[in-house]
């Protein structure tokens, strides 16, 4: 398919090895640029910005200030867009006057939308780089120049559908409960490097976890094995598990695989201008688009806009919470943007979220970000925008926001957009934009009136509001038995004794009251403890459910510091550990430098994959066993999975319950969840001082400097020098 394309202007690729430098493939500037002429019939709004000589820009705040003012930001950007590139054909002046009139139009009047940019998966990127061949081949038997058919909008094409999962392994027991003969005899003949694996103790009788050992008695002489190269699934928890070579050999069966996509996107990084390709195993396309490419606001040859992109993943909508506008299309509606074609837009309705108060400090991220998707999904909201304001916003992160417009398919709104503000600043300077360069993009967006101001005076005019109190917003538990039974911590202690007086049932344990306050006496490393009913046994930051959100582990993190340096211990029984699903999180907790305190507390990093998740864990101690069988103790598990059920990783934990990450470590601290947070203390230092877990917890502040001055910097620091020198070869 790519040789019509390669033979048009003789730029065929040799054999070899494949390189994609940054040099061939960023060429957005050599487009001349259509915006700018005399047949526009808004050329009068055409200004120099204040303190440069070369930057222009569209004024779209003096045409009709009165009703400018009155816009929601976004259709603020849909104006510019329109007005800058009116053509009188395509795109006509009434355009621009039914957009300033959006609310009268709304849901019944069509404006065409030229975006700044159009993004692509590799998808949808081969069938539209194809058709760009082809017409390059078209004009060369017309006798004209081939290369001068190109993209007329900028084109980002990100090539990462193609990773497919061919290599898995699971550590399993010997006997592996359901392990199937298919799978035995379907092992590849590849010699992968072995795991390593805790040794298990005499009484885990060949059983692949705790709960096995919990069930059975002592016994002499067991052992236990571990399965190499063996393409199964973990047997409780039937899912696949990558080791740490599985990156490398499914990079090597993707070019592989790929040969001819992959050299085809070669050449037309090299052959078209204005077209940029990242190769694959960069990253995935709304993540790049939203780390790499996305530029707030454009420039191209003196002309300033707003950045703005029209793209074919479901998850382009991210892009809204950096304050640009962004959603998802068709194949047919990205190329024809890339051939200069504007999208029929159907003025939509423009609904104003307005966040107010002040969010709990108990409250993580995650906490927020879900509570405000439940609200957006429960008001119907399908195919419409949504606009956030108010004095809450300015408490989110971009990462929180990015979430949240990212969320956009679960409560059906087209765009969730957060307009451009300090925060949005000051993230753009953590992530290294040019300094010079954003203080001109300030200017800008201060000149059209699409900064976002801090007093919050003026509100533009939705279609209708939302309020969403972020006081309303508190953490929450699952538990004892089932994910779906939620309880704010709040009320945690509160409901664990109900949970003791109920009848057996899908929370109830039915404990005599006699009984309820029973304390069992135990021996562990030569030291005296009691357990009770609600002791933590198990504390597990386990599933890449949490820890791909940086500001909730670092919450975890910076908890386990201050505990740490509060003189704070987690007794020694309780297993604790810290099993993420990817090496980023170890990335974050390095870059702030808390990892060593939460390693202090028992969280060390044990692996990357299921651990205590699928039960795949070392058996509790035979004392902290018996004392609990004897007493008949209802002992708790606190995990920061995503699911769970009564008796799944140690039959002797009858309570388990799903929490963020720092929760896990504050009732890893307290060593039961029989305990008001709010009013009891997590536990007593050396000194005899009582510390309470609002003297340790951190700051929705302290986690967001860290995150903006330590992590994120160098994220986005270590993303850019992968694109800049990423280099891949395809072997014949």
């Amino acid at each position: 398919m790519a040789t019509a394309g390669v033979g048009a202007d003789g730029e065929t690729e040799a054999s070899g090895d494949l390189v994609f430098d940054n040099e061939d493939h960023v060429n957005q500037d050599k487009m001349k640029n259509p915006g700018i002429t005399t047949e526009n019939p808004f050329h009068n709004l055409l200004e120099t910005l204040d303190g440069t000589s070369d930057k222009k820009f569209f004024n779209v705040s003096k045409f009709e200030p009165a009703l400018y003012d009155t816009l929601p930001y976004c259709i603020r950007v849909v104006l510019e867009a329109v007005v800058r590139n009116c053509d009188g054909v395509l795109i006509k002046q009434q355009d621009a006057l039914n957009v300033l009139k959006w609310k009268t139009n709304s849901e019944c009047t069509e404006v065409p939308f030229l975006p700044g940019r159009v993004l692509l998966q590799d998808f949808t990127g081969i069938p539209a780089m194809v058709d760009f061949a082809a017409m390059r081949d078209a004009v060369r038997k017309l006798g004209k120049d081939p290369k001068e058919v190109n993209p007329v909008c900028p084109t980002d094409l990100i090539a990462d559908h193609s990773l497919q999962l061919d290599i898995s392994k699971c550590i399993a027991a010997q006997v592996a409960p359901n392990a199937s003969p298919i799978a035995e005899a379907s092992r590849p003949a590849t010699k992968l490097s072995p795991a390593k694996v805790h040794g298990r103790k005499p009484n885990c009788r060949n059983q692949s976890g705790c709960k096995g050992a919990c069930d059975s008695g002592p016994s002499i002489g067991s052992s236990r094995e571990q399965i190499e190269n063996t393409p199964m699934l973990c047997p409780f928890h039937l899912q696949p598990i990558p080791e740490p070579e599985a990156a490398l050999k499914h990079l090597e069966i993707e070019f592989g695989r790929n040969k001819e996509r992959l050299q085809f996107f070669k050449w037309c990084s090299k052959a078209f201008h204005n077209v940029t390709v990242i190769p694959p195993e960069t990253g995935t396309v709304h993540q790049i688009n939203l780390e790499f490419l996305s530029r707030v606001v454009m420039e191209k040859e003196g002309l300033i806009y707003p950045d703005s992109v029209l793209g074919t993943d479901s998850h382009t909508t991210m892009v809204n919470g950096l304050g640009i506008l962004g959603w998802g299309v068709g194949g047919i509606e990205s190329e024809a943007a890339m051939l200069g074609v504007p999208l029929t837009l159907t003025l939509p309705e423009v609904i104003g979220c307005e966040l107010t108060g002040t969010v709990s400090p108990l409250a993580t991220s995650i906490d927020v970000v879900l509570s405000i998707t439940k609200h957006l999904r429960q008001a119907g909201i399908a195919g419409k925008f949504v606009e956030f304001f108010g004095e809450g916003v300015s408490q989110l992160s971009v990462a929180d926001r990015n979430t949240i417009a990212n969320m956009c398919p679960e409560y059906e709104a087209t765009v969730a957009f957060f307009p451009v503000d300090r925060v949005t600043l000051s993230h753009l300077k953590q992530t290294g934009f040019d300094s010079h360069k954003l203080q001109t993009f300030e200017a800008y967006l201060k000149a059209v009136k699409l900064l976002r101001p801090e007093d919050n005076v003026t509100t533009p005019d939705y279609s209708k509001v939302l309020k969403i109190n972020l006081n309303s917003i508190i953490p929450y538990v699952s538990g004892p038995k089932r994910p779906q039974d939620r309880v704010s911590v709040t009320d945690m202690k509160k409901d664990f004794e109900n949970c003791l007086n109920e009848k057996v049932g899908l929370k109830g344990f039915q404990i005599p009251a006699e009984k309820q306050n029973i304390m069992v006496p135990v021996t562990f490393q030569n030291s005296e403890y009691q357990l009770s009913h609600g002791c933590v046994l198990i504390a597990a930051v386990i599933s890449c459910t949490n820890n791909c959100n940086p500001s909730v582990m670092l919450t975890a993190g910076l908890l386990a510091k201050k505990a740490v340096e509060a003189g704070l211990v987690v007794k020694p029984y309780i297993k604790t550990s810290l099993s993420p699903g990817s090496g980023t999180v170890t990335h974050y907790l390095n870059a702030s430098g808390v990892l060593p305190y939460l390693i202090q507390l028992g969280f060390d990093i044990i692996g990357y994959g299921c651990s205590r998740c699928v039960g795949n864990a070392n058996p509790l101690p035979e004392e902290i066993v018996t004392a609990i069988k004897e007493g008949d103790l209802v002992a708790c598990g606190i995990y920061s999975g995503s699911k769970h059920f009564e008796g799944h990783r140690c039959s002797c934990v009858r309570a388990n319950y799903l929490a963020s990450p720092p929760l896990v470590v504050a009732y890893a601290l307290a060593g039961t969840v029989n305990i008001d947070l709010q009013t009891e203390p997590l536990g007593v230092n050396a000194q005899g001082n009582e510390v309470f877990l609002q003297d340790i917890w951190p700051s929705r502040e302290e986690v967001l400097q860290v995150e903006e001055n330590l992590v994120i910097p160098s994220m986005f620091k270590e993303l850019k020098a992968k694109i800049e020198v990423q280099k891949f070869h395809i072997h014949k």
